[in-house]
């Protein structure tokens, strides 16, 4: 009987082992695959490192290494929780690869992709890529869509190689930073940050011509693109697309912060200082990209009379549901300035309702930048973010020129 219950021991603890040594993921280089309902693979990669004993991820889009350290492993299970965004993957270990499904909390869905990971894989959408026949380095015309829904955008893309690294800037921001290949006469670009997923495919007919684009966006957005070579393609002026009604100078809100407290814009703390009105939302990569940004910008204007209030615009009216992704936001980028919860939704209808003196919100984010007399003085609409290269350089340096002559004034 003794050597039956040793023997069950020995069983037992051999299987603690297995589930322990199945609870580490392979450090190193993954390559990780969504699959959108057209059976269309969005492929990423990211990092399995381990820091102070607890498995972290860094998904890598080109330059930008995305941290994630919200990691659970139990048994042959996997939960990984992305710090933004609300969306999370639920996998399991088959032998080496994960598989599984990447959920997105949308405000009354969940919407998953299948998603299938493998280790030690740096290669993105190709092992052996092609030679490339053509070079898309440079400035790009871009239409995407089509009939009412076609969109002007400017392509910038650098290539060594096959391997390619670029975005698309809109008038309402970019799509942050795509990674792939040109393979062959076939060009190849991706991202996923967590929020949204992109594809991009398409024939670089010649040099100059860009054809047959698809562009694939989470598990069921899907359009179409093209492209001509244009060095001097570029965008409305962002200050000229919303500004106030006619016969308004001043803009005014009474929104709660994110411990319940009404703040207004006639609080004394904000007299007599230039203001910056954040619209944004916990869902918005450019926000998050601008966020990054504003609160350094805080962290150097503030002291000098500047003040910045981040109004969010969630995908729902629930203050908790908006108050806990705001708040992630805030505990992501360490946010000293006040969010606040609007209680409208990201519909621009609904968020130009808000702020009845604007015009329209074309986007998310819309900056506006309101002087020491509490007048607007300008509305930026989008933001360039770091993915953009110079046109990110070049916001931050009008941007801080602007801040300082708004300072000057008396």
């Amino acid at each position: 009987m003794f050597k039956k219950i040793l023997s069950s021991a020995v069983f037992v603890a051999a299987l603690f082992q297995i589930s322990a040594a199945q609870t580490k993921l392979q450090t190193g280089t993954w390559r990780g695959v969504l699959k959108t309902a057209s059976a269309n693979e969005i492929p990423f990669n990211f990092d399995v490192t381990t820091a102070g004993g607890k498995q972290e991820l860094y998904i890598i889009n080109s330059t930008e290494r995305f941290k994630v350290t919200d990691v659970t492993a139990k048994g042959d299970s996997v939960f990984i929780k992305m710090p933004l965004f609300d969306s999370e993957f639920k996998l399991k270990q088959n032998g080496k690869q994960l598989a599984g499904q990447y959920i997105k909390h949308l405000a009354d869905k969940d919407v998953p992709m299948e998603f299938t990971a493998t280790p030690a894989q740096k290669w993105r959408f190709f092992e052996k890529p092609a030679k490339a026949d053509k070079n898309v380095e440079g400035r790009w015309s871009a239409i995407m869509g089509e009939g009412d829904g076609r969109d002007t955008t400017v392509g910038e893309f650098k290539q060594a190689g096959q391997k390619v690294t670029g975005t698309f800037l809109t008038t309402t921001g970019d799509y942050r930073f795509l990674e792939g290949t040109v393979n062959g006469d076939s060009l190849y670009l991706s991202c996923f940050d967590g929020g949204h997923a992109f594809l991009f495919t398409a024939k670089v007919a010649d040099n100059n011509t860009i054809t047959d684009g698809k562009f694939y966006s989470g598990l069921t957005g899907k359009s179409v693109w093209t492209a001509v070579r244009d060095e001097n393609a570029k965008l409305p002026d962002a200050y000229s697309l919303a500004a106030l009604k006619p016969g308004y100078k001043k803009i005014d809100f009474t929104f709660k912060d994110l411990n319940g407290k009404p703040v207004s814009l006639s609080d004394d703390r904000f007299k007599n200082k230039v203001v910056i009105l954040q619209v944004m939302g916990s869902w918005c990569p450019n926000c998050m990209d601008e966020t990054a940004y504003m609160v350094n910008y805080y962290k150097k204007y503030q002291k000098r009379g500047v003040e910045v209030v981040g109004l969010a615009y969630e995908r729902t009216t629930d203050f908790a549901k908006s108050q806990r992704a705001v708040t992630q936001i805030k505990n992501r980028f360490d946010v000293q300035y006040p969010l606040l919860i609007t209680g409208y939704t990201s519909n621009k209808v609904e968020t130009a309702k808000s702020l009845p003196a604007l015009t329209k919100v074309v986007g998310f984010p819309t900056t506006i930048i309101i002087d020491k007399k509490g007048d607007v003085r300008k509305i930026h609409t989008g933001f360039n973010g770091p993915g953009t290269g110079e046109h990110y350089t070049e916001f931050i340096t009008e941007f801080e020129k602007l801040t300082d002559d708004l300072l000057a004034e008396k």
